[in-house]
């Protein structure tokens, strides 16, 4: 995720090399906050087949943008980020939580 922050970062608010916009800054904090408190830990599916949804509603918005605009991109600038993630898209999602629990 956070390669896609700062891919989205430079590419729709010209930001350049490692350097954050404030808003991106922020977001990555929170996405940060929010893996940490993951009950899945490192067996965490992908969001869109993990049962419990971690972010508030403002912030899905702003996470779907990232992805809708870095996830082509993934492939040719981070080719090993790109296969890990598809990798763990075909995870098996973790069985034995209630589905309607948030973090």
């Amino acid at each position: 995720m956070m390669g896609m922050i700062a891919m989205y970062c430079r590419g729709n608010h010209g930001q350049s090399g490692e350097t954050l916009c404030p808003e991106c800054i922020e977001l990555r904090q929170y996405v940060v906050a929010r893996l940490e408190r993951c009950p899945f830990g490192d067996e965490k599916p992908p969001c869109d087949r993990c049962p419990i949804h971690c972010y508030k509603v403002d912030r899905r918005e702003q996470i779907k943008a990232v992805m809708r605009y870095a996830g082509p991109r993934m492939l040719f600038r981070h080719p090993i980020l790109a296969v890990r993630h598809f990798i763990d898209a075909h995870r098996k999602v973790p069985k034995g939580t209630d589905e309607n629990r948030s973090v």
